[in-house]
């Protein structure tokens, strides 16, 4: 193993292996496309929290390659590959393992700001590029506007983890005003304003009290959002998430997809069908 790498529980692997589903059958369709047309289309891979390239399973005990390896061993291969984590360490090994190539770009700095000023420039439609994105927080520490960007610009496909058990611990609880202050911040940047919290509790009237907030289910919640991502940031597809479940069936996070193709939701669709019927959902 490589001096870096974390240990990932099952639910890691299954998304790995629909990055590793979809980015293929996505680098296919647009070197087709590039083939056809006298456009000079590019597809640039991003990875806003790539970390170190390796893992090792908490199932096997075996090295699982990460997101990074995964899309540099992608054929047709992407233009360009943009690896960002705020651990210098993870990055230089990010580095040292994709050698000395000139489509590789490292950063370790806040994915919220390299984003914005410095990747999704690269990726505009008007320049026939176009990109996939994945958003894997380690909690929800990421901004809505990096969401709102991608849809608005109509040539970055995402892929985001929304991490719904770290929302319900600090950001939604039961009782609003036990709610961890920094994580209601968050929360609150994650979603682009406070409208959250009136998707994420009912009002309710009891025996003693009136207008009592009552937090909604996972499910309804993960809905709110993903009409989130339809309406206010703009992108044509959202397929239904994926919850990635623990093995007490509880959901860890939801994975979503968001896109402006009809082929690549379908693709995604498939993908998402085959596991859902996998966790018998």
């Amino acid at each position: 193993m490589p001096e870096e790498y974390d240990e990932i529980g099952i639910w890691s692997e299954v998304k790995l292996a629909i990055i590793k589903e979809y980015c293929a059958p996505y680098a296919t369709i647009l070197d087709s496309i590039r083939r056809r047309s006298a456009a000079s289309l590019k597809w640039i891979y991003i990875d806003a929290y790539a970390g170190p390239g390796y893992h090792l399973s908490k199932t096997t005990g075996q090295t699982v390659e990460g997101s990074p390896l995964i899309a540099l061993s992608v054929t047709p291969a992407f233009s360009e590959y943009h690896f960002i984590d705020t651990n210098p360490n993870r990055v230089k090994q990010l580095r040292d393992l994709a050698g000395p190539r000139h489509d590789v770009f490292t950063y370790d700095q806040d994915c919220n700001d390299v984003l914005l000023k410095r990747v999704f420039p690269r990726v505009r439609y008007e320049n026939f590029k176009r990109g996939v994105c994945l958003l894997d927080p380690y909690n929800i520490d990421l901004t809505w506007e990096v969401i709102e960007t991608a849809g608005k610009m109509g040539s970055v496909e995402l892929f985001l983890n929304f991490m719904i058990m770290d929302v319900n611990r600090n950001a939604m609880r039961r009782d609003p005003d036990k709610s961890v202050a920094s994580k209601v911040a968050q929360m609150t940047r994650l979603w682009g304003d406070e409208s959250w919290k009136d998707e994420g509790y009912d009002k309710v009237d009891t025996l003693f009290e009136t207008d009592v907030p009552q937090k909604v289910t996972n499910e309804r919640f993960a809905e709110a959002f993903r009409q989130r991502l339809l309406k206010k940031a703009g992108f044509k597809f959202v397929p239904r998430p994926l919850p990635m479940k623990t093995k007490m069936n509880s959901v860890i996070y939801y994975l979503y997809f968001a896109g402006h193709k009809t082929a690549a939701s379908k693709i995604v669709t498939d993908i998402f069908d085959k596991y859902r019927k996998r966790q018998g959902l």
